[in-house]
C-alpha cells in the first residue's frame, strides 16, 4: 500500500535484531513506525493491538520467534526458552488462528535442527522462515484479491456497469495483513481494474477499526466509501443498497464456520434475510482443520471492558483524547469476536479460489489437509 507515495508493508525486518511495524493504535490521525526488538515487546504489540488482524498477527508472531532466538539469554537452556516465548506469544490473542499457526510453524522449523540446536543456526533459520511467512501472506492476499474481484466484476456486469456497493465489517485490508488484505483485496483489485465500486464501512465498535483503519485505507487508495453506524447494515440491505458483503476472519473451521470481529454474525443474518451474498475472505493460514463446530470450539477472546466504556478520537485542540461514554459506575463486557455459522456464508474467498463454506468445499481446494480432520 502507498502512504504519501511510498510503499509500505505493515511489518518488515530492520537489521539483525528488530522489526518495524505501523502503530495502528494512533491511526488515522498519526502515522507512526514502531521498532520491536524482544519477544516481550512483540507480545505487547499484539495484545495492545499496535498490530492486529489475522495475517499480520501471524507474521508478527513469526518474527517474534526469530527475535526470541536473537535475545535468548546465554545462561538459560535454549529450547525451553523458545518454548516459553512460544507459549507467551500464543496466549496474547486466543481467537487468532494465524497466531498459533505461525508459532507452531516456527517451532517445527526449530525442531528440524535437533534437540540441542546451535543458537546461531536457529537465528538464521527462524529469520528465514519469518520472512517466508510474511511473503506468503502478502502473496496469498494478492491472489484473494484476484479471485474476489471476479465476484465484484460479475455483479457490475449484472448491473450494467452501475456502482457495486460492498459492505464490510471491521478492518480486513492491508493493515490487517502484511499487504493487500483479505476482505478489501477484492475491492482494491476491482477498483484498479476500473470497476465502479463503493464501500459501506461499519464503524466497528468498540475499537472502531472500520472508522479509523478501513476508511483511512480506502481514502488513501481513492476508493469511494461511507462510514456507517454498526447497526445500519440491515437497513441498507432492506432497501437494496448493498450488493455484496465481504468480511475477513480470524479463524475458520474445516466446516466453514467463521470467527470474525464481534457483530459479523448480525451482518450475516441480515444478509441471509435479504438475499445478499455474504462472503468471507481468508488465506489458508486462517483455517483450523482440527475444529468442526465453530460456535462451541473456537475460543472467543474477551478484552478489557474499558474499550467499551471509553472512546478515543481527535479533540478540538487537535490532540488525541479519551472520553468516557457511560456512567462512571457502570461496568462493561467486551467480547471481541463472534462466530458466523457456515450456513450463513455464501462462499469463502481464498488464495486458491472460491469454495463453498463446507468441509467438502474447503477440502476440494485443500485436499492435503484431509488427514488433519478428525473422523
Amino acid at each position: 500500500m502507498l502512504v504519501d507515495g511510498k510503499h509500505y508493508r505493515t511489518i518488515w525486518r530492520d537489521g539483525e535484531d528488530g522489526v518495524l511495524v505501523i502503530d495502528q493504535t494512533v491511526l488515522p490521525h498519526e502515522f507512526r513506525i514502531t521498532r520491536l526488538c524482544t519477544p516481550a515487546e512483540v507480545c505487547h504489540a499484539i495484545s495492545s493491538m499496535i498490530v492486529r488482524g489475522a495475517g499480520l498477527i501471524g507474521a508478527t508472531a513469526g518474527y517474534g520467534m526469530w527475535l526470541a532466538a536473537v535475545s535468548a539469554p546465554e545462561n538459560r537452556p535454549f529450547v525451553p526458552w523458545m518454548k516459553e516465548c512460544a507459549a507467551a506469544l500464543t496466549a496474547t490473542r486466543p481467537t487468532a488462528g494465524n497466531l498459533a499457526w505461525a508459532v507452531e510453524r516456527q517451532l517445527k522449523r526449530l525442531a528440524d535442527l535437533g534437540p540441542e540446536p546451535c543458537r546461531d543456526d536457529a537465528v538464521a533459520l527462524l529469520r528465514s522462515e519469518a520472512e517466508r511467512i510474511a511473503d506468503e501472506d502478502a502473496e496469498f492476499c494478492r491472489s484473494i484479491g484476484r479471485h474476489g474481484a471476479e465476484l465484484v466484476a460479475s455483479i457490475a456486469r449484472s448491473k450494467g456497469g452501475k456502482t457495486v456497493h460492498v459492505l464490510t465489517h471491521c478492518n480486513a485490508g492491508w493493515l490487517a495483513f502484511v499487504d493487500y488484505g483479505s476482505a478489501l483485496s477484492p475491492v482494491y483489485a476491482a477498483f484498479d481494474a476500473g470497476i465502479d465500486v463503493h464501500v459501506w464501512v461499519d464503524e466497528t465498535r468498540p475499537r472502531n477499526q472500520g472508522a479509523s483503519l478501513t476508511a483511512w485505507e480506502l481514502g488513501r487508495h481513492g476508493v469511494r466509501h461511507d462510514i456507517i453506524a454498526d447497526n445500519a447494515g440491515g437497513h441498507l440491505m432492506q432497501h437494496g443498497m448493498v450488493d455484496l458483503v465481504i468480511t475477513g476472519a480470524d479463524r475458520v473451521t474445516r466446516r466453514g464456520d467463521a470467527a470474525n470481529k464481534i457483530g459479523t454474525y448480525l451482518k450475516a443474518l441480515a444478509a441471509a434475510d435479504n438475499s445478499v451474498p455474504f462472503y468471507v475472505a481468508l488465506p489458508s493460514s486462517t483455517f483450523d482443520f482440527s475444529l468442526g463446530d465453530g460456535v462451541s470450539d473456537i475460543p472467543i477472546e474477551e478484552r478489557d471492558g474499558g474499550e467499551v466504556r471509553r472512546i478515543r478520537g481527535l479533540g478540538e485542540t487537535g490532540k488525541t483524547e479519551s472520553v468516557l461514554l457511560c456512567p462512571e459506575s457502570s461496568p462493561a463486557r467486551n467480547w471481541a469476536f463472534d462466530v458466523t455459522p457456515a450456513r450463513l456464508v455464501t462462499g469463502l474467498i481464498t488464495e486458491r479460489g472460491i469454495c463453498a463454506a463446507s468441509e467438502e468445499g474447503i477440502l476440494g481446494l485443500y485436499p492435503e489437509h484431509s488427514g488433519r480432520c478428525p473422523a
